[in-house]
């Protein structure tokens, strides 16, 4: 049987509010991402991922969806995006949506309609309960229904005056969870999604798809500690027909499609087993999942507490992985998204001297696992978290809503604040940096986030015209996997599993071997005697640290790519 094409490809994330501005108003467009694409057809990657670009009122930047099936204006219209589905498809790349129907926007007609009141046609297709007088009064209304807390701070419930109850939000109290148990739901969903991939769309990534069954009693949740909300997340992570949904969107959807499409699901919080699940073929749910826990590790009692990452916590999580899914299901490998800080910044040394040298090595290590790669823009590029002088420089309502329930709670400012700036997704957001022009060539307008200052030397300008570029780099490794079965194919052992400077494999395909080498360290470290000898005269596939190696030794953030075979 023929391996899925997506087996295979690279996908490209992009942002589109940050990618490229067409109309100087100072917000990426469609427009700007058409006029961008030879940079991707360049670095040869095979599958664009656009986050989300229908109509939002944009509190969570579109990904809370007022309506399925148009454009937001800011970005263009329907017929642009037709336009740049056809130059994606003339330059021989795919396009994939992505897609949030864990919830909608509280202004979709949908939920405009279920607020009317109990009566509604449609207020059965949200999570609608009265408040519970038994746990108290909060201002002149009942208490919530259970006291979950929301993945945006706050209670995951907000009371509506205009029907009298409250409604669930596990996000933002603008993004009212869409009730999964309706067939009604689920229905209007598939037509939508059907209806998407008959106007040329590759597939979909599917934003926290593995959120969309809760329990249907919504008990409480144990206490997080703080004393103000509960951990809801047994009652809807992998929820009680998250499966059965998920196996019945492919029946309905993409079964019967001639051509193979890509779905993707993100799910914060599953587990390998889960995902064993999710993505065996056999069953028919999804190819692929988006999993956290590599990206975790560094977390002290949440995300804004900064702890250091732990190598060997590290490829004991990803080489759990690469086992757990190597006979069923595939992976996905990701260092960089919209809602992660800039890896290099972050396990690498996004200083001058080792900026380049580190992401090309965390580039090397995630490339050469098994899986589908995912480059997020600028990530090519080795771009750095940006610099934040105050909250005021903050957008992201994620990071925002930690800093005002920090502040309630006591904690110093700027403690707070420097956990926004190393962990906040607006690292992430800052515009897309095109050249050294006074906004990078993001725009002619003023940007709706402030472009990072080092522009002026990390550029995709600049990289291009340097052969030794972070660039150049990913186009390398994206022409290995595509050139090379051992990468795509190869079996995956772990090597110096209790090393905490060096990260160390092998994947193994017929008679073919790789060895990947990396130095997570700005320091030289000697190899083991016995791994430098067998390897002493294996040819360099590729590196970052020149064609000259020493058997012996990994230079500071060096990585190499060896073949047997």
């Amino acid at each position: 049987m023929e391996e899925p094409w997506w087996k295979s490809a690279v996908v490209y994330q992009i942002y589109p509010r940050s990618f490229a501005d067409s109309d100087g108003d100072g917000i990426g467009d469609l427009g700007g991402i058409l006029a961008r694409l030879d940079h991707l057809v360049g670095l040869g990657v095979d599958v664009l991922w656009l986050s989300p670009v229908y109509p939002s009122p944009q509190d969570d930047n579109g990904y809370d969806i007022s309506d399925y099936q148009g454009i937001e204006p800011m970005f263009g219209t329907l017929a642009d995006f037709d336009r740049l589905t056809a130059a994606v498809h003339e330059r021989g790349m795919r396009l994939v949506m992505d897609l949030v129907v864990n919830h909608t926007s509280d202004e979709h007609a949908w939920f405009r309609e279920s607020r009317e009141g109990p009566n509604s046609a449609k207020r059965d297709w949200y999570w609608w309960r009265p408040g519970r007088p038994e746990r108290g009064v909060v201002g002149e209304e009942a208490a919530a229904p259970n006291n979950w807390g929301s993945f945006f701070s706050g209670s995951a419930w907000q009371y509506d005056d205009t029907s009298g109850e409250y409604y669930l939000h596990l996000f933002s109290p603008k993004q009212a969870d869409l009730n999964w148990e309706n067939p009604e739901v689920r229905q209007a969903i598939y037509a939508m999604m059907r209806w998407w991939l008959d106007r040329g769309v590759d597939g979909f990534r599917m934003d926290v798809i593995n959120l969309i069954s809760k329990h249907p009693d919504l008990p409480d949740g144990e206490s997080t500690g703080d004393g103000l909300y509960g951990d809801g997340s047994p009652y809807y992570v992998c929820g009680p027909r998250v499966h059965e949904y998920l196996a019945e969107m492919h029946r309905e959807v993409f079964a019967d499609r001639p051509e193979r499409v890509l779905t993707v699901g993100e799910m914060p919080g599953v587990t390998l087993e889960h995902a064993r699940l999710f993505t065996d073929p056999a069953r028919g749910e999804v190819d692929m999942v988006f999993q956290f826990e590599h990206v975790g590790l560094d977390f002290g009692r949440h995300k804004f507490d900064v702890r250091p990452l732990r190598l060997t916590a590290l490829k004991e999580s990803l080489g759990r992985w690469q086992t757990g899914l190597a006979e069923v299901g595939w992976n996905s490998l990701y260092w960089n998204n919209h809602d992660q800080p800039r890896v290099v910044s972050r396990f690498g040394d996004d200083g001058p001297r080792y900026r380049v040298r580190s992401a090309t090595m965390l580039a090397t290590v995630l490339h050469l696992h098994r899986g589908t790669p995912y480059i997020y823009q600028g990530e090519e590029l080795g771009m750095t978290n940006a610099p934040f002088a105050s909250v005021e420089d903050v957008r992201d309502i994620e990071a925002l809503g930690h800093y005002r329930q920090a502040i309630r709670a006591g904690e110093d400012p700027e403690r707070v604040l420097d956990g926004l700036r190393a962990r906040g997704r607006d690292n992430a957001r800052t515009p897309m940096q095109w050249d050294t022009s006074e906004h990078a060539g993001f725009t002619t307008g003023t940007p709706w986030l402030p472009v990072n200052p080092n522009h002026t030397t990390i550029n995709a300008a600049a990289a291009r015209a340097d052969p030794e570029s972070v660039y150049h780099h990913y186009r390398r490794l994206i022409a290995l996997r595509h050139s090379e079965p051992a990468v795509v194919h190869g079996d995956f052992t772990m090597l110096l599993a209790d090393d905490e400077r060096l990260y160390a494999f092998t994947r193994r395909y017929r008679d073919t071997t790789l060895l990947t080498l990396a130095n997570f360290t700005g320091e030289p470290v000697e190899l083991p005697a016995a791994l430098a000898t067998e390897w002493a005269t294996a040819p360099l596939v590729l590196g970052n640290a020149g064609t000259s190696i020493d058997p012996a030794t990994l230079q500071p953030w060096e990585a190499r790519v060896q073949r047997k075979g």
